[in-house]
């Protein structure tokens, strides 16, 4: 670093002890320091539920988990239905699914216990190298290097690094693993994200108050708004498909549980066709279907979706796929969130008597 002025954990730590943002899973630094431990449960759910997304839209979900499966035996012994349910809108449903998975083997193989290690909690299903180093670091205060996209960030402009992500990831992180303490390592973990999230933001960076000012490369230089650099993105291809939306005349609605692999994988939605250029018209059953005028928009990660919305109003035909659903049972915030806004768009449909 110029000058001689060189990061260090230490200043980052000062920082943190004074601005550690509060979060309903974490365990402040004062706290830490009375002897308060992490609950490994608590450290393993928030960190599956912020992968892909932000904290703002997570705290919710956090708070109905935790209160309704207390512990990792009490969600293991959960209902799959319910567990997706509660996670419907959270977005990549894989991650509800594995930890499912996750929760019911560190319960019938580990007694209900968290490894402590970052090499045991990588053997647990839905666990991948940032979340076992992020778990063993928070929650046992093993010195493991996190890296995530604000850690990445921080560590580009420190060192005004140029290379373009992703090819930049392992430079990154070894920059990251030096600058890890072996005392703290769990508060040094969470003051980077901080750090990344509340001064060093991918936008007009605080660096007048950053802990970490001086010895800032990117600072000196005058490309922190510059950095992280990232490859170009390929544009994302449009897809198509339609969705049937059946009410019989008791109100029940005609859904089905998608199938495990895939996406929106173990989720409950409306019957329909594959998400193609040309998707197959043929519906779950006959009835006097309608086309709505407005279509249902969503975009993955991969692709964007318009999801032509067909609805019907039924008698008491049996169905080619899927069942009906009493309203007494059918509840529109288990839908995930593209079915949702299907829904939406049908629910004003059956409201108005068709022509």
């Amino acid at each position: 670093m110029r000058d001689g002025t060189v990061a260090t954990a230490a200043d980052l730590l000062d920082w943190y002890d004074r601005n550690a943002r509060v979060m309903p899973w974490r365990v402040g630094p004062h706290d830490r320091r009375d002897g308060v431990r992490p609950d490994p449960y608590r450290v393993w759910l928030s960190e599956v539920m912020l992968q892909q997304t932000t904290v703002a839209a997570v705290r919710d979900y956090f708070h109905r988990f935790i209160a309704r499966w207390p512990t990792v035996l009490d969600l293991a012994a959960a209902e799959d239905a319910d567990v997706m349910g509660e996670w419907a809108g959270l977005g990549y449903y894989a991650r509800a699914r594995n930890l499912l998975k996750c929760a019911r083997v560190v319960a019938d193989q580990h007694g209900g216990t968290f490894p402590d290690a970052r090499e045991g909690l990588l053997q647990l299903p839905g666990i991948g190298p940032y979340t076992a180093s992020a778990i063993a670091s928070i929650a046992f205060d093993r010195p493991e290097t996190v890296v995530d996209g604000n850690v990445e960030r921080v560590m580009a402009r420190l060192h005004d690094v140029h290379t373009p992500l992703p090819r930049a990831k392992p430079e990154l992180t070894a920059l990251a693993a030096a600058l890890t303490p072996q005392a703290r390592p769990g508060d040094y973990a969470q003051a980077v994200m901080d750090l990344g999230a509340t001064i060093c933001t991918p936008r007009s960076p605080a660096c007048g108050i950053c802990p970490w000012r001086d010895p800032c490369l990117a600072r000196t230089n005058g490309t922190a708004a510059d950095l992280p650099r990232k490859e170009p993105k390929k544009p994302k291809p449009t897809r198509h498909g339609i969705a049937y939306i059946a009410r019989r005349n008791d109100g029940a609605f005609l859904l089905e549980r998608r199938p495990d692999k895939g996406l929106l994988g173990g989720m409950l939605g409306w019957p329909g066709s594959d998400w193609t250029d040309t998707p197959d018209p043929a519906p779950p059953m006959q009835a006097d279907w309608r086309a709505l005028p407005a279509q249902a928009l969503h975009t993955f990660t991969h692709f964007h979706l318009r999801l032509t919305v067909m609805v019907a109003d039924v008698g008491h035909a049996n169905p080619q796929t899927g069942q009906f659903l009493p309203p007494a049972t059918f509840r529109p915030s288990d839908l995930p969130t593209v079915m949702r806004k299907a829904f939406d768009l049908a629910r004003a449909e059956f409201d108005t008597p068709p022509d």
